[in-house]
């Protein structure tokens, strides 16, 4: 009798081929539509093809496929299940299977079975399980992307670099996406397997996971909890010592982790980056090209009104007064994919966005939207375009305020979206993406109605348009706001002949003074006696700016066609007991012409650059698992003055157990704290040293610092 006696699943080389290597050491991963290897070890007597079938039986749910094995010169039908035994193959003991899937196979893990079948008897086996992910690489896969450097960067790639912060001063963060972990992949398996949609019914959830669409939507709910067993807790204000300050973080692995290892908790606490750097990692984990893409001056827009307003004082004092906002930036995920439900011309990058801020559909996700949708103003196109768009592409109407009465209106059409930012293949470098979200040009499709360009908006009053017909869907309507009409006679803080700007002087650090400068231009022929109110305020970069902590106002005279540069200065002992290292100011002068009572408004929002942590690896940022290497991290201090209660941490996951500190009672100006320590790598792949830097003058962390190292297994 001819019987089973051990699988060889062929893993080195399959992973190889499938290019799946190191995403786990407990699963065989294969992508879907190219066929993979497993060698069946017979016992007894050797297997006869004469009078024993061999069928392989793959499991799914409650739904099977029976694959009869074939032999090579036999016909297979490619849209279902194969699998084929080539002469040089077959062996007296032994036999080697090629198994190939279907194109648009669901993602997740199978059970594969095997029978021995004579007319008589049928004996049967449990070959293992496999799992199977998308496959960017097969021309036939919705997912798939033609240029091996993107596929290395948007698939292989388990490092990324965050760029937040303002427009005036970027910065950027490393992260370590994590994706060759050990227990990575399973937790992104655990992911799928515990959304609602899975556990109301399983059958339909399995058959409609071989759909990119769907999966990215499932996904992007299940990073954020608040409709289900996801994995992150959101929070964005108040204190953080119940969990980890989303500051903190800088690897997916890590959070995952976390959220497997506790029963699917949620894990505590993520803000955008956070949440989009772990949906970057499930993608690329189950072979959706993936980025993490940050766009500057995000408009949260939940009306759908394409405007978001903002209130000041008549002394420029920002007031927390509109329930949308703008964030200083915000960051979200781009996955690339086909869609055949719009159709062809809306293929390509898409908008997924896991940070819970609207419902869509009634649950917490956003996307997946073309980016191309928004760059044409489509905004009817599946899912959530009309609120992307507005993240990119609102109108900004600011409004001064006194005694309860809207004194004055001007419109800021250019501030939201400023700037998309997303890593470079291959590179550190940002590469800009504010051109294909934002192109002067819509280009329209044949048959179509115009879109409306944004130029067109101040002068419209109701604009509906019409996208190409043949993509089932139309643009939504646009309206012009009442409030904007009303602004057309304000533009850019100016009218009636006078004109207002205020500049920052350079990058402000921590420890150096804040130097401003107004410009106030007299366009008209007669002078004029006008009150100048300037106003500094902190806030977080996704909230309205709390109460001042520096002001200033003064009468001036202006001579006609006379140009004044004020110029001031906020010495750093008015603000530091205000604002940290990751704060950001706000800061508005008001122009108050005594004659007219007219009002000229200008604002800037920037953040504080920290004093660098140097963080060096001796040997270099390469070094070899397992080895012991040592890392020295020091900090000087730049301020004018001694700095009580001085703390240096260090930690880095998979590189050192817990934290490590420096103290020092005082640190003198000049004077530096550093930590010498040992770091041993654990595992292959991208790690991330944090190091912070903090003192007992300051309300929180003054300084923050990541370095890169990058672990070899040989």
């Amino acid at each position: 009798m001819c019987r089973l006696k051990l699988v060889n699943y062929e893993a080195s080389e399959n992973h190889i081929s499938h290019e799946t290597e190191g995403l786990s050491r407990k699963h065989l991963v294969v992508r879907r539509g190219k066929p993979f290897k497993i060698t069946l070890m017979f016992g007894g007597r050797p297997w006869n093809p004469h009078i024993e079938s061999l069928v392989l039986e793959v499991w799914l749910g409650d739904v099977s496929e029976k694959i009869r094995v074939q032999f090579s010169d036999e016909w297979s039908d490619p849209l279902r299940w194969s699998a084929k035994i080539y002469q040089s193959d077959m062996h007296p003991q032994s036999v080697m299977v090629h198994i190939c899937s279907p194109v648009l196979s669901s993602v997740a893990l199978y059970e594969l079975l095997l029978h021995i079948e004579t007319r008589r008897t049928r004996r049967s086996y449990v070959v293992g399980t496999f799992v199977l992910l998308c496959n960017p690489w097969l021309k036939d896969d919705p997912v798939y992307m033609p240029l091996g450097v993107q596929t290395q960067e948007y698939i292989k790639s388990d490092y990324g670099m965050l760029y937040m912060g303002t427009p005036l001063n970027i910065s950027r963060q490393p992260w370590s996406f994590g994706q060759y972990e050990p227990g990575v992949l399973e937790a992104c398996l655990r992911l799928l397997q515990v959304s609602p949609q899975h556990l109301r019914d399983k059958n339909k959830d399995y058959a409609l996971r071989a759909d990119p669409v769907y999966l990215s939507r499932t996904l992007c709910a299940m990073v954020n909890c608040n409709d289900d067993l996801g994995i992150l807790m959101g929070k964005w204000q108040g204190s953080y010592k119940d969990g980890v300050k989303p500051t903190e973080w800088s690897s997916s692995a890590d959070i995952l982790h976390h959220w497997f290892r506790s029963s699917c908790r949620p894990v505590r606490y993520g803000q955008c980056w956070v949440f989009a750097s772990v949906l970057c990692t499930v993608m690329r984990v189950l072979g959706i090209p993936s980025r993490v893409v940050t766009v500057f001056n995000a408009a949260h827009d939940g009306d759908g009104s394409l405007s978001v307003e903002e209130y000041y004082t008549s002394t420029g004092e920002k007031l927390n007064l509109s329930k949308d906002s703008i964030w200083n930036f915000h960051v979200w995920v781009e996955c690339w994919m086909r869609r055949p439900d719009l159709g062809s011309g809306f293929d390509g990058w898409q908008v997924v966005d896991p940070t819970p801020q609207e419902k869509s559909a009634g649950i917490y996700c956003c996307g997946p939207c073309p980016v191309v949708a928004i760059q044409q103003h489509c905004l009817g196109a599946l899912y959530d375009s009309g609120f992307i768009s507005a993240s990119v592409d609102a109108d900004i109407i600011r409004l001064i305020v006194s005694d309860g009465l809207v004194v004055e209106r001007t419109v800021d059409t250019e501030a939201v979206g400023q700037l998309i930012y997303t890593k470079s293949i291959g590179s550190d470098r940002p590469e800009n993406l504010t051109p294909a979200y934002k192109g002067k040009k819509r280009v329209q499709p044949t048959g179509a109605v115009r879109c409306t360009p944004r130029s067109a908006r101040q002068n419209a009053t109701v604009m509906v348009n019409k996208c190409n017909v043949a993509f089932g869907y139309s643009c939504s309507p646009m309206q012009s706001s009442p409030l904007l009409s009303a602004a057309a006679g304000f533009p850019g803080g100016s009218s009636q002949g006078l004109e207002v700007s205020l500049n920052i002087d350079g990058v402000p650090s921590v420890g150096d003074s804040i130097v401003m400068c107004v410009t106030l231009s007299n366009q008209s022929s007669s002078p004029r006696v006008v009150m100048e109110h300037l106003n500094a305020q902190v806030k977080e970069f996704n909230r309205s700016p709390q109460e001042s902590f520096w002001k200033t106002h003064k009468k001036m005279h202006i001579k006609a066609g006379e140009v004044l540069k004020l110029n001031h200065t906020i010495p750093t002992s008015e603000y530091e007991a205000y604002l940290a290292g990751d704060d950001i100011v706000n800061v508005a002068v008001v122009i108050k012409d005594l004659k007219t009572n007219k009002r000229f408004l200008a604002a800037q929002e920037f953040n504080i650059s920290s004093p660098q942590i140097a963080i060096e690896i001796e040997g270099g940022d390469t070094i070899k698992l397992k080895d012991e290497h040592t890392a020295q991290v020091s900090f000087i201090n730049t301020f004018p003055r001694t700095l009580n209660g001085a703390v240096l941490t260090v930690e880095g996951s998979g590189l050192l157990e817990g934290k490590h500190q420096a103290r020092l009672v005082f640190l003198k100006p000049g004077e530096k704290i550093e930590k010498q320590m040992s770091i041993v790598a654990s595992s292959p792949g991208t790690k991330v040293l944090m190091a912070t830097f903090s003192h007992s003058n300051s309300p929180s962390v003054v300084s923050r610092s990541f370095h890169r190292v990058s672990v070899m297994t040989d």
